[in-house]
């Protein structure tokens, strides 16, 4: 696609991620690039397709930036939400750009706030919009202003703006609207997007922050002692914006952002995946019995009692399938990836999912916070893992499917933290015999000859993902097995503080991929769990630090050059990141 056919969006080329801010309301999610510009969102929900697409190649962008073309960016959120400040200083002065999603957002209504304010000194900015859904596929139509509000449709979505009045059509067919505020001033923007006919009434700004702000307090939790309580807070907000009304959490909230540049691994996470939403219920779980829980335990038991053995890996937020993985040809990409849409993860199994049902399940019940439906579902879970444990399946890293031992360690976990909660003496009994027999058939053909866990029978390498068997407590974190799982992982998988998932070839670690998030938190757990303090907080402060200005995390970090890798924000980073930040403020809690 030429810089032409990109419209306004080619005078606001993509930058690293590290720079992009997270505005979400639920049901769809923005990035805030520094310049001021929405390079992405999709509309009306998560999984449509984008309006503003220019992170990845394609036309649309909705942009608020300084007049002058020399400027220093910052920004920072309000508090524990995910209202950003995007701050200019400029030779005049500095000004700012509140954004945010009007939260909590309704499913078929995108509501975008802006609010420009001149801080100090006079502010001139520049506003841009330029709406074309589908991808790119649709330009806006049927363009029209009265009363100072401009409508438009742009394929089957509707556009409603306020707030520029005074803008002006380009030839391109983008709004371009020119602001210059005293010091002290703010004008408001307001627009809505929706796929259903707009209220009669726009939206009003006052209304609509005052609304938001409200709801952004009583949605995230204080927390109780944290080692990082501001991160801890911020996280959780990240979660709750990417969990929707349906209690479904998307993984992240964009798709195609290259993991390594040109390999390939580009993917749409948009989708709730089961093993991150289980994730996200156990770490807020180790904080206290705050909504995100109830919402996973909802999601996740809803989906099983509906599937039961055939349960997949993911859903949309709806509770839907997850479309076959195509490619969109008519965009460019991200630098060095390629742009997809849907993903492949519904032809797979994924047994360590209901294993991880199972833990979510007994964390909800650790807090009294299981209903009959859900234990309807935990006993579901427990049948779908007598009919199917010994199958090969995909596990965890979504691989070609073997006998992986995490997926079967995660199972013995699940059953044994179900059985402790069980509410009759014969079912535990049962669920532990369970347990019991399956640990013995992964000790029987995945133990190395060095006495640690191996990946499968099939592949002897070592993986970071087995830590979690003992912090999870399928075996104890002194049993001799779990012991010399993490020395292995320690000498084999980690780098200068930070931990990769395993060893694709032979290769230093660094040049196969970046570092795992993931597993950095995960070690730090580990260490934790054995009492080894000092070393844990390094893994965790070292792995906090693998973000940008916005304290956002990506799947993976490029340790040479200090940037984020892959989609943006990956859920489970944040869910285990807030979970190591409870539990190494207090001694380990086995439970």
């Amino acid at each position: 696609m030429t810089s032409h056919d990109l419209g306004a969006a080619g005078e606001f080329p993509p930058h690293v991620l590290r720079e992009y801010a997270l505005v979400a309301d639920g049901e769809r999610g923005a990035l805030v690039g520094p310049r001021g510009d929405f390079a992405w969102l999709c509309a009306p929900r998560w999984d449509s397709g984008g309006v503003f697409s220019g992170l990845i190649g394609g036309p649309g962008v909705y942009a608020v930036t300084p007049e002058e073309p020399r400027f220093a960016w910052g920004g920072y959120y309000e508090g524990s939400t995910l209202i950003w400040r995007s701050r200019w200083i400029t030779s005049s002065g500095f000004a700012e750009c509140r954004e945010a999603l009007a939260y909590p957002g309704d499913p078929h209504t995108a509501v975008v706030l802006r609010r420009v304010v001149a801080l100090d000194g006079p502010a001139r900015v520049r506003v841009v919009l330029d709406l074309r859904a589908g991808f790119g596929r649709y330009r806006m139509s049927q363009l029209r202003q009265a009363g100072g509000v401009w409508t438009a449709r742009s394929g089957p979505l509707r556009m409603r703006w306020s707030g520029g009045a005074d803008a002006t059509v380009r030839t391109d067919g983008a709004l371009e609207l020119h602001l210059a505020l005293d010091e002290g001033a703010h004008h408001d923007l307001v627009l809505e997007i929706s796929d259903q006919a707009l209220p009669r009434v726009p939206a009003r700004a006052g209304e609509a922050w005052q609304a938001t702000e409200t709801s952004w307090a009583a949605a995230v939790p204080r927390l109780g002692p944290s080692l990082a309580t501001w991160d801890s807070r911020h996280s959780y907000a990240v979660l709750a914006g990417l969990t929707s009304s349906s209690g479904g959490m998307v993984a992240a909230a964009t798709m195609s952002l290259p993991e390594r540049s040109e390999a390939g691994r580009n993917y749409d996470y948009r989708y709730v995946w089961i093993r991150d939403q289980c994730y996200t219920g156990q770490a807020v779980a180790a904080d206290g019995p705050h909504r995100l829980l109830d919402d996973a335990v909802s999601f996740v038991a809803e989906r099983i009692l509906a599937d039961g053995p055939d349960l997949k890996p993911a859903y949309t937020v709806a509770c839907g399938p997850v479309p076959g993985e195509k490619s969109l040809t008519h965009l460019s990409g991200y630098p060095g990836g390629a742009d997809k849409v849907g993903n492949w993860v519904s032809r797979q199994f994924q047994l360590d999912a209901l294993g991880e049902a199972l833990q979510l399940f007994a964390a909800g019940a650790s807090h009294d916070h299981l209903d009959t439906v859900h234990w309807q579902a935990a006993e579901t879970a427990v049948k779908a893992i007598e009919s199917r444990w010994s199958e090969p399946d995909a596990g965890v890293w979504e691989l070609g499917n073997h006998r992986w031992a995490h997926s079967r360690l995660m199972c013995v976990a699940g059953l044994r933290a179900i059985a402790a909660a069980a509410p009759a003496a014969s079912q535990a009994a049962a669920w532990e015999t369970l347990a019991d027999a399956i640990l013995a058939d992964v000790a029987a053909d995945s133990v190395h000859a060095s006495g640690r866990w191996q990946r499968a029978p099939d592949d002897d390498r070592v993986d970071a993902a087995l830590l979690l068997a003992a912090i999870r407590g399928a075996v104890p974190a002194t049993d001799p097995r779990s012991l010399a799982t993490l020395d292995a992982i320690a000498a084999d998988l980690s780098s200068d503080g930070y931990l990769y998932r395993y060893r694709h070839d032979q290769r230093p670690l660094q040049e196969a991929e970046g570092a795992f998030v993931l597993c950095g938190f995960l070690m730090a757990l580990a260490t934790h769990q054995l009492g080894r303090t000092t070393e844990a907080v390094g893994w965790f402060e070292r792995n906090r630090a693998a973000c940008g200005p916005p304290a956002l995390f990506t799947e993976e970090f490029d340790t040479r050059q200090h940037q984020l890798r892959g989609n943006l924000p990956q859920a489970f980073v944040h869910a285990v990141m807030v979970e190591s930040a409870a539990r190494l403020a207090r001694p380990w809690d086995a439970r």
